[in-house]
């Protein structure tokens, strides 16, 4: 049975007008450095007085935890199978970030179930009411879930290398969602890049295919150097934005996050966040 004050909790937030942006990190393909890119996008936001919660959606196989030095005791999966409350799977990272771990230390395949799936969204519901950006990190791995996840948010951060395999498999990534809405907000960055030419050139590439075929504009956030530091943060387990924010790509990373932000605040409050009507749509709409 669901604690009283979580009920009550729901439906006070319910009533406020506020809506955050719900953004989901995705790849065509692993070994990209997604999740890396994540944990230090959202702590450069929290950073900069952004409310952020980071989500990671690779249940069974999250490494967002890692990354940042933490040992959890509870995650996404405790709470989605009813055993905690969602306070109880939320953790704070540096500058104030919030995170809810996917759990590593894979124990079979979750079937998903009516009772996750309301939980899912009643969590949602929840956090946007509480948070600026609620922020997926996507498993590489396309399961039916993650694709629904996918497509019901507002936005989509696409991120590849320049390896004409990676940048196949993000325009296959995009292709799939634009299909599905062909309103969808995509960022495109190129991460891991040895020159600031590759990155752009990486970049260029996937806008102009996006273009020509499905005729849909996409905005480049830019690109980020391979660089020794991500190694050094890593081994570490804290974020390269914070261990080392003179080295050459956390001030990459930080005009990333102005030139995201600077479009948050221009060009998408004209467009309300649907986020929660989209997920409850494709759940009324499952077998």
């Amino acid at each position: 049975m669901r604690d009283q004050a979580e009920e009550l909790r729901m439906k006070m937030l319910r009533s406020h007008s506020k809506l955050g942006r719900s953004i989901a990190v995705v790849s065509g393909k692993g070994g990209v450095g997604k999740s890396n890119f994540s944990t230090n996008f959202t702590t450069m936001l929290s950073a900069q007085g952004k409310k952020v919660v980071l989500i990671d959606m690779d249940i069974g196989m999250g490494n967002i935890h890692i990354l940042l030095g933490k040992t959890v005791p509870t995650n996404l999966k405790d709470y989605l199978l009813g055993e905690k409350l969602l306070e109880s799977v939320m953790y704070e990272g540096p500058c104030g970030l919030q995170y809810i771990s996917g759990g590593s230390g894979l124990n079979g395949v979750m079937e998903w179930t009516d009772t996750m799936f309301q939980r899912l969204i009643e969590a949602f519901e929840y956090l946007q009411k509480s948070f600026d950006f609620i922020v997926f990190d996507m498993g590489a791995g396309a399961t039916s879930q993650a694709l629904d996840l996918i497509v019901a948010v507002d936005d989509i951060i696409v991120i590849s290398t320049a390896e004409p395999t990676s940048i196949t498999d993000a325009y296959s990534m995009m292709k799939y969602i634009h299909y599905k809405d062909p309103e969808k907000n995509f960022f495109l960055l190129c991460n891991r890049a040895f020159s600031e030419e590759e990155g752009k050139d990486t970049t260029a590439r996937l806008k102009l295919a996006m273009s020509k075929f499905l005729s849909k504009e996409v905005l480049v956030l830019g690109s980020l150097p391979e660089d020794p530091y991500v190694r050094k943060a890593v081994q570490q387990q804290e974020p390269f934005s914070v261990l080392y924010p003179q080295a050459e790509i956390s001030k990459k990373l930080y005009k990333i996050v102005n030139k995201f932000t600077e479009v948050q605040i221009e060009e998408i409050p004209s467009k309300p966040s649907k986020f929660i009507d989209r997920l409850k749509s494709i759940f009324k709409g499952r077998p």
